[in-house]
């Protein structure tokens, strides 16, 4: 009866760990045979630890056993397999993977192997196991003393068992897929794992360094007494003995190495040991795992994927073949389908993702940035099963994947820093097609950056809105500073005859862009000094400019809209300062002085920009409305309503000029600015909401009326950028009929509502806004708004 199984790594005075199953030989019953099995090993303990003329060998501890200390000492294989199939906590699967028959009957602890080791690769299918293992490293990490934690090392962060919780966990969960895992020495396990795609190259040798290094001295310190402990040494005396035995020529460059040591394996363990993709992986059946044919056709259907065979040829295109490539791709595929489950449009992701790939099929940082960060690979499936139009825009500029690892690179960038970027692709730029190209990338790094924030849900649509018309002010900047120069050099004049600027209007002038949004501007110059052919010049400059934004390059166009200057089409492309001035005072109607609520220079000469605010003050916030002026604001809001629409369109559905939609809200609050905003200055602002917010503040709308604009102003703007993230409208202002596309229009806008839950909501928010309008705006009597 009997067979002694080892199931750790030793060192000089280590414990051994052991554990005694017994099988029946001829004579004597279980019981008996049991009982004699018992006192055997009890016996054999004692030759190697009791007291002796000669040093003990090493100490016996039979206490990782089933069950512990409060279970028998030796059990049959039948009761060590009911124990593990009923009983075992997570931790002892994980013991188990170092278990070896050492001594005793062979074909014995042959037999326990066979019956103990399929356990090992199938633990990782227990509900909660990657999470388990996780919480036990940071029990013992808190249970190690204070003052011990930085010279632990064992136990300690950095340490020993750094090394080997993190080999073991990838062991574990990919071993019930990979045989190549299933080995157990450490270090042979991190070759495995290295040779598989599972830990990178450059980690693995960092690891094994480490880890040989950390062994070094642990069993140095233990030769030094034959005492086991796992602590450097407190003293200078017993620090250059240790590194003298280390081979160290001095104790600082020891600790120099100890600390390296320390914070190498200590952010290793972190990136590769808490990888969600492991829980991901372990949550999956052994055949969802494995991708072989039927089983992952049967998990395609049923988690979404509308075509599963399609699905199924993009995996194994993915995954064919014995490179390096498609072992790192068989890893992160089991997860990355259920990630792209949770997406309105999973076939559309894995496609996306398989296009990516391809296009990527040389740089080593894009695998490795998707196994190894906490969140790239899931942002990733999520981005390309959401959205359309951030899936196009990543696989023209594939790089921006790795904004995905870190929030802080999706954050939008500030105003200044875009700013100093454009003024130093200018000064480096050697002709203008390079230049206007840099500046026009530069704003679609920031619109993509932004479209992805907003898809993740880490910005709302109100921010992603003023991310994008930041990205429009800088490079209209830029390309104003470029226009400028290359205007001056074709003149061949030595100074420029005008100082230019440029105002923004509309929805980007109130810093309300959408993804797909043109720019609204108006061009203003002056003279410098008594110049000739000064109108000429700055024509020729705002020609220059819009040419520079919308002409053909690889880079997408912004288009540049001018019909709001004064006299729209019919009128100078640009004017004087003392031009718009004459026609303010003399021609404008008073739905130009509504426009000029929503001006703001954006670019061009301080100085100008500043004169030309204070001139359009006096026009936008009029001492009083007329009767005549409201009367035509209200036949123009109504002569919008039937006949801007598009034919065929139900107004109901139409968020921006429909009933309660974005022009609505934005008309009702204008009309409070040019009543109110000489004389209130929070309502002088180009900003929707801010206006809004301070008309409630003044008195000028009640709370409810205020709270109904703003709802649904938000609503609006927020099925919107839904619509141009989706990519699959050719009008974004137009909600969709499609009970499924407004489910994917919620998922993407981050409510998790139905489709009918979406169209109800908005129906009832753009009623209680309509309602307002009507009240506010038209002068309607309750009665008849209802």
């Amino acid at each position: 009866w009997g067979s002694g199984m080892c199931i750790k790594d030793n060192n000089c005075v280590s414990r051994g760990d052991l554990v005694y199953p017994a099988g029946p030989a001829a004579g004597p019953d279980e019981p008996a045979g049991l009982k004699v099995a018992s006192a055997l090993v009890t016996r054999a303990a004692a030759v190697c630890s009791a007291p002796s003329t000669e040093l003990p060998l090493w100490q016996v501890d039979p206490n990782l056993r089933p069950e512990g200390k409060d279970g028998p000492l030796v059990r049959t294989i039948a009761s060590h397999k009911a124990y593990y199939e009923r009983w075992a906590e997570s931790w002892e699967f994980q013991a188990l993977l170092k278990a070896r028959p050492v001594a005793g009957d062979t074909a014995l602890g042959e037999e326990y192997m066979a019956a103990m080791w399929p356990f090992v690769w199938t633990a990782v299918e227990r509900e909660g196991f990657v999470e388990s293992a996780q919480a036990m490293r940071r029990r013992v990490e808190q249970h190690i003393p204070a003052n011990e934690a930085d010279r632990e090392i064992k136990l300690g962060p950095g340490g020993l068992r750094d090394v080997e919780f993190t080999i073991q966990l990838l062991q574990l969960v990919h071993g019930r897929s990979d045989e190549s895992l299933r080995v157990r020495g450490t270090l042979d396990a991190l070759s495995a794992l290295r040779a598989g795609g599972y830990v990178g190259r450059t980690q693995a040798a960092v690891l094994d360094r480490c880890y040989r290094q950390l062994r070094v001295w642990e069993h140095r310190l233990q030769l030094r007494r034959l005492s086991r402990t796992h602590l450097m040494p407190a003293t200078e005396e017993d620090l250059r003995r240790l590194a003298r035995a280390s081979g160290f020529a001095t104790v600082e460059y020891m600790d120099e190495v100890w600390s390296d040591i320390r914070r190498d394996v200590r952010a290793m363990h972190l990136e590769m040991f808490y990888r969600p993709i492991l829980g991901a992986v372990a949550r999956l059946s052994a055949d969802e795992a494995s991708l072989d044919d039927e089983a992952a056709r049967a998990r395609l259907a049923a988690v979404g994927f509308r075509d599963p065979e399609g699905a199924q040829r993009h995996i194994a295109a993915l995954t064919a073949g014995i490179s390096r490539r498609a072992a790192i791709q068989r890893q992160l595929l089991p997860a990355m389908i259920g990630w792209f489950a949770t997406g309105p449009d999973p076939d559309a992701g894995l496609l996306a993702f398989r296009q990516l790939s391809e296009q990527l099929e040389s740089a080593h940082w894009y695998l490795k940035l998707l196994r190894d960060s906490g969140t790239a690979a899931e942002r990733l499936s999520r981005l390309l099963s959401t959205s359309a139009y951030v899936a196009r825009a990543l696989l023209a500029s594939a790089q921006d994947i790795t904004w995905l690892d870190n929030d802080e690179d999706l954050a939008p960038q500030s105003r200044e820093r875009l700013l100093q970027e454009a003024d130093a692709i200018i000064s480096r730029a050697d002709d203008e097609e390079q230049c206007i190209t840099a500046l026009r990338g530069l704003r679609r790094r920031e619109v993509v950056r932004t479209a992805a924030a907003d898809v993740l849900g880490l910005i709302d649509s109100v921010d992603a809105a003023s991310s994008v018309t930041t990205a429009a002010d800088v490079l209209v900047h830029g390309a104003l500073r470029l226009a400028e120069a290359i205007v001056l050099e074709e003149s061949g004049r030595e100074s420029t005859p005008v100082t230019m600027a440029v105002i923004a209007m509309g929805r980007y002038g109130g810093r309300e862009m959408g993804y797909t949004s043109d720019a609204d501007v108006q061009f203003v110059y002056e003279p410098v000094g008594d110049a000739e052919g000064a109108h000429e010049h700055a024509v020729a400059i705002a020609a220059k400019l819009r040419d520079l934004l919308q002409r053909p390059n690889p880079q997408p166009p912004l288009a540049v809209d001018a019909d709001l200057r004064p006299e729209g089409k019919n009128g100078p492309l640009a004017r004087s300062l003392e031009s718009f001035a004459e026609y303010y005072r003399r021609w404008s109607d008073p739905w130009e002085a509504q426009a000029l609520l929503r001006a703001r220079p954006v670019a061009g000469d301080p100085d100008l920009c500043a004169r030309f605010t204070e001139l359009i003050d006096a026009v936008r916030y009029p001492e009083e409305v007329t009767p005549a002026a409201l009367k035509q604001m209200r036949t123009l809001k109504a002569r919008m309503e039937s006949e801007r629409l598009p034919r065929g369109v139900d107004p109901r559905r139409h968020v921006k000029l429909g009933p309660g939609g974005l022009s609505d809200v934005e008309w009702t609050v204008q009309l409070l600015q040019l009543e109110h905003g000489r004389t209130e200055e929070s309502l002088r602002t180009t900003q929707t909401l801010e206006a809004l917010r301070a008309a409630a503040g003044a008195g000028l709308l009640s709370a409810q009326d205020a709270a109904d604009l703003e709802g649904a102003w938000v609503l609006a703007t927020d099925v919107r950028g839904a619509i141009a993230l989706r990519g699959a409208a050719h009008d974004v202002n137009v909600l969709p009929r499609d009970m499924r596309e407004l489910r994917v229009l919620a998922e993407i806008m981050g409510t998790h509502e139905t489709g009918q839950e979406l169209d109800e909501r908005y129906a009832r928010a753009a009623r209680r806004a309509r309602a307002v309008t009507e009240r506010v705006f038209f002068g309607w009597s309750p009665e008849r708004g209802s």
